[in-house]
């Protein structure tokens, strides 16, 4: 699984129902998907558990997303765009944006 969208990531929503919003990278999980906040809101139905004092009722959470529905967000362009890595001469491997070629993590 390539890294190309990191944990703290800003991306945008490319399809679906959130289409057009931003939000900030949650976490990536293996099996390319990754929860963004804010992003794929739904409501869950949950029953009450004594043992743990939680109490049940319908909660709002965020549910995971395809890594293919998300495109990592450049200010500089205010769109969202495909990530590419290359190497420094010093050895560093870095992303950067395909369509202006700036670097992500200099």
């Amino acid at each position: 699984m390539s890294n190309k969208i990191r944990k703290g990531d800003n991306v945008i929503v490319l399809s679906g129902r959130d289409k057009g919003r931003r939000g900030a990278v949650l976490q990536v999980f293996p099996g390319a998907l990754v929860l963004v906040e804010g992003i794929n809101r739904v409501k869950k139905h949950t029953r009450a558990n004594p043992q743990t004092n939680s109490p049940g009722g319908i909660i709002d959470k965020e549910m995971p997303l395809p890594l293919c529905k998300v495109a990592l967000w450049n200010p500089s362009a205010k769109k969202g765009d495909r990530v590419g890595f290359k190497t420094l001469a010093d050895g560093k491997k870095v992303r950067f944006f395909k369509s202006n070629g700036e670097m992500i993590d200099a």
